[in-house]
C-alpha cells in the first residue's frame, strides 16, 4: 500500500485538496493530511464542508505546528507529498529550508529523502520572487502543477475541471486514478492545410 503526504494550506482551490483526498480513499492509499489555519478556514469558506468532514478523509491527521510528526522525519518511509492547494507563502519557505511548521518540514524531509514532491500552486500572475523559489525547488526535484483546466477533456462542470486536475496531480506521484477522457488523440487523419 503507497503512503502519501497531502498539505493543504490557505490558497484558493480547497476543493482540489479535498476531491484528492476523496479520490485517494477509493484507492489503496494511506493518507497523510496536514492543515494549515488558513487551509482549515478556506475548506470552510469555499466549500460546503466542515474541517472535520475533511480530516475524515484521511487516515491520519496532523496539527501544523507538531513537528514530532511522524512526517517530519525520514525514517517515516512515505511514497511522496503533494501540497494542494499550495500557497505561494509555502513555496517560499520550501525553498529556502525554512521549516517553520509541518507542511515545510515534511516538505524539506521528501526532498532530502529524494521522495516525490508535487506543488499544486495557486497564484497567478507570478513575479520574479515566486518564479525564482519555483524554479529553485524544480532544480531540486520538486513538480510543480499548478492546477491548469484541460479543455480538450470537454469537461461539462466545475466538478469534471477538478476531477481531471486531480487525476493529473496522482500521476505526478504514480498512483493510477481512472479518468474517462484522458487525452488520446483527434480522431481521423490530419488534413493539411
Amino acid at each position: 500500500m503507497k503512503r502519501l503526504i497531502v498539505g493543504m494550506t490557505g490558497a484558493s482551490g480547497a476543493i482540489y485538496g479535498v476531491r484528492l483526498l476523496e479520490r485517494l480513499g477509493e484507492l489503496p492509499v494511506e493518507t497523510h493530511l496536514i492543515a494549515t489555519r488558513w487551509a482549515r478556514i478556506t475548506i470552510e469558506h469555499e466549500t460546503e464542508r466542515s474541517f472535520a468532514d475533511v480530516r475524515a478523509l484521511a487516515d491520519v491527521a496532523y496539527s501544523e505546528g507538531d513537528q514530532s510528526a511522524a512526517v517530519s522525519s525520514g525514517s517515516f518511509r512515505t511514497d511522496g507529498m503533494i501540497v494542494v492547494p499550495c500557497s505561494m507563502k509555502t513555496v517560499a519557505a520550501i525553498a529556502t529550508g525554512y521549516a517553520h511548521n509541518l507542511i515545510c518540514r515534511a516538505a524539506d524531509v521528501v526532498l532530502k529523502e529524494r521522495r516525490p514532491l508535487v506543488l499544486a500552486i495557486r497564484e497567478t500572475p507570478l513575479h520574479s520572487i515566486h518564479l525564482r523559489n519555483l524554479a529553485t525547488l524544480s532544480d531540486m526535484g520538486a513538480v510543480i502543477a499548478p492546477p491548469v483546466p484541460a479543455f480538450y477533456a470537454r469537461p461539462d462542470s466545475i466538478d469534471d475541471l477538478v476531477d481531471y486536475t486531480v487525476v493529473r496531480l496522482l500521476d505526478q506521484l504514480g498512483v493510477d486514478a481512472e479518468v474517462p477522457n484522458r487525452w488520446a488523440g483527434l480522431p481521423g487523419e490530419p488534413t493539411e492545410d
